[in-house]
């Protein structure tokens, strides 16, 4: 959501920004909106100062004996009744109209975000690891998951395509990749473990941007809850209309759930393998922070997600999106891409997003100053900031990929043995 003063104060650099993302200009809509808007309110304020003056005046005039005045301002207090619930039905659905048109913008990019139409755009900032040298031909994970429990067949049996059965030693290491990560998040870089909801009402899935713009993209449920496409909603929802007070921020929240996307925008894309699927489950970062801190929020994020692919020895590279490829809610996102050996290619396995006060202005989710140059405690927006540390799927496939060996078998990573009772080899069942 847009602060609707910036848009008056300055029109021309609020439509140059969304033109960066290929958005027609429409402060001119918007700020037509709003002063009618603004006309009908000083309208209604006009008629109530009216009308509590006249009825003030009502009895004035009966203490002193003046019928006739008495009366006329009787019929001017009943005309007045009759024009203030049309003025406030006016102003409530202009309201509507108003944050209608705001919210189906997407957020203003950062100045140092290159302009882009898509991926193909995006910059390289650095890459990390070195990529293993096989004395075989690796294979894609697809090739040989299945003999180690990653099946695909019984997946799509049950549930259809996208869906995935995981068997024996391929369950264990996906737990303990997701167990390895939300440990890693909250010993090593302070984020409290949360466990939220799943399902989440209309105003929660709104708040973080996916509503109502992007609502094919998810899974409803018949009761009208969404399953969430990420614990990014649930987490950020946790401060919803809330003001918190300056010295609780940062809040740091992490959890391991399960996510669902019916990838509606992604038809096509991806429909072979682990690595897009309808249900995933994710290691999920929310920042709540000071407006003066965010950037240096959205640093450490990006560190944190880059410490899990470290600590497992997987070659990556990080990535600054163009405006054309970020999410309609971010200002500023890194992706970092793993290295797949069987693809010949850098995958995506994190995102993370600075949103500025976009989402805190959908959510009504402010700070408290502990101190004002005026001397009170007027409240403000918050940031929000959001990342992947990691897509456990997605990092499972790096494993496969980067650790498979000749004979089908994978070496599990050593930061992963302890969660598997020391078991240091997936082997190809009989």
């Amino acid at each position: 959501m847009h602060d609707i003063r910036l848009i008056r104060e300055n029109p021309e650099a609020f439509d140059a920004a969304l033109a960066r993302r290929g958005v027609a200009p429409v402060s001119g809509a918007i700020l037509a909106c709003d002063t009618r808007r603004r006309s009908v309110t000083h309208r209604a304020q006009e008629a109530q100062a009216r009308r509590n003056e006249a009825s003030k005046a009502i009895g004035q005039a009966m203490a002193q004996g003046d019928k006739d005045t008495a009366e006329a301002l009787k019929t001017e207090v009943a005309e007045l009744k009759q024009v203030l619930p049309a003025l406030e039905e006016e102003d409530r659905q202009l309201a509507a109209e108003l944050d209608a048109m705001l919210a189906a913008l997407p957020n203003l990019p950062a100045s140092d975000v290159p302009d882009g139409a898509d991926e193909a755009q995006n910059t390289e900032l650095a890459s990390w690891g070195t990529k293993r040298q096989f004395n075989f031909e690796p294979r894609e994970h697809a090739d040989f998951g299945p003999a180690l429990g990653l099946d695909f067949e019984t997946g799509a049996n049950i549930s259809g395509a996208r869906f995935t059965f995981l068997r024996g030693q391929m369950a264990r290491l996906h737990r303990a990749l997701g167990q390895f990560m939300l440990d890693h998040q909250t010993a090593v870089n302070g984020y409290t473990e949360c466990a939220p909801p799943l399902l989440v009402r209309d105003e929660a899935v709104f708040g973080t941007g996916q509503l109502p713009k992007f609502a094919e993209d998810l899974f409803q449920t018949t009761d009208g809850r969404w399953l969430i496409p990420t614990a990014e909603v649930s987490l950020t929802n946790a401060m919803r209309e809330q003001i918190i007070e300056e010295d609780r921020l940062p809040i740091r929240m992490a959890a391991l759930t399960p996510c669902f996307r019916s990838e509606a925008g992604a038809a096509g894309k991806d429909t072979r393998g682990f690595i897009r699927q309808h249900q995933f489950e994710k290691v999920e970062l929310v920042s709540i922070t000071h407006p003066e801190n965010s950037e240096a929020e959205h640093e450490r994020m990006l560190g944190a997600a880059k410490g899990v692919l470290e600590a497992l020895e997987l070659p990556y590279r990080t990535m600054l999106l163009c405006t054309g490829d970020m999410g309609a809610t971010a200002r500023k996102t890194y992706d970092l891409e793993v290295w797949l050996p069987g693809q010949g290619a850098y995958r995506e396995i994190s995102s993370c997003s600075n949103c500025g006060a976009y989402q805190a202005r959908r959510m009504n989710t402010r700070y408290r100053p502990a101190k004002s140059d005026a001397g009170g405690k007027k409240t403000e927006f918050l940031h929000t900031l959001n990342g992947s540390g990691l897509a456990v799927g997605r990092t499972l496939v790096a494993v496969l990929e980067n650790y498979q060996q000749e004979d089908g078998s994978v070496v599990v990573p050593k930061m992963l043995q302890p969660y598997l009772a020391g078991l240091n080899l997936l082997v190809p069942e009989a």
